[in-house]
């Protein structure tokens, strides 16, 4: 199969290509895609490099299917914007700096989900909560989870989101969602969609710690949608 391949900023200098037909074995991934590409241009150096993917204008990852006549383009940090879209960190979260990831002038709508450590559940006090990630799965689960939601709604342009991990006090932001479009009608939805599927099929894990003292918050089984 033939997949074009498009590549942005540094990676189209370091590449030296801005669009290119690749051809694939039949079910290669865009792991198997970025393999190809660097053992072809092995000074582009891209097994150092930080970039997101997209498949088809939507935010995918690594281990996405490709199919014959996809789109799979290569995407560096964008100027403009601190940190990357989607991200596991082990301190604060900043959320005027996860709000800048998606900041562009054509953006007039960005809705800004937190988070926050609560004290009481229910009837149970919380003392603090320690949170543990599978970072390097929970990243390219939120890049197919914000390309499910710009599949619902074709309007959103841009999604952040960022969970930290580690022992986080009463108060404190757990996660941190910002979701862009030219208009804020749809971000609204978006945002509130992505919070259900990241509770449901990022691998993060809780323990809440109190006075009778502590246990892990299981939900239901992870589900992503192919």
């Amino acid at each position: 199969m033939r997949v074009r391949v498009r590549a942005f900023a540094a990676l189209r200098e370091a590449l030296g290509f801005t669009e290119r037909l690749l051809t694939l074995p039949e079910g290669a991934t865009a792991a198997d895609a970025i393999e190809r590409l660097s053992a072809e241009h092995p000074t582009a150096g891209l097994v150092d490099r930080r970039f997101a993917v997209a498949v088809n204008r939507a935010y995918a990852g690594r281990q996405a299917a490709l199919a014959d006549g996809d789109e799979l383009a290569l995407i560096p940090p964008v100027s403009g914007g601190a940190g990357r879209p989607f991200e596991i960190v082990d301190g604060p979260i900043s959320l005027d700096e996860v709000a800048q990831r998606v900041l562009a002038p054509e953006r007039g709508g960005v809705t800004l989900f937190a988070g926050v450590v609560r004290g009481v559940t229910g009837a149970q006090q919380t003392d603090h909560l320690e949170y543990e990630a599978y970072a390097e799965m929970a990243e390219p689960v939120f890049a197919a989870i914000a390309a499910e939601a710009q599949a619902r709604w074709p309007a959103i342009s841009a999604v952040a989101v960022v969970h930290r991990v580690g022992r986080l006090e009463v108060g404190d932001v757990s996660i941190a969602i910002a979701v862009a479009a030219a208009h804020r009608a749809d971000t609204f939805d978006a945002c509130h969609y992505i919070i259900d599927r990241v509770k449901q099929a990022a691998p993060i894990w809780k323990r809440e710690i109190g006075p009778d003292g502590s246990a892990w918050v299981e939900g239901p089984e992870s589900t992503i949608t192919d």
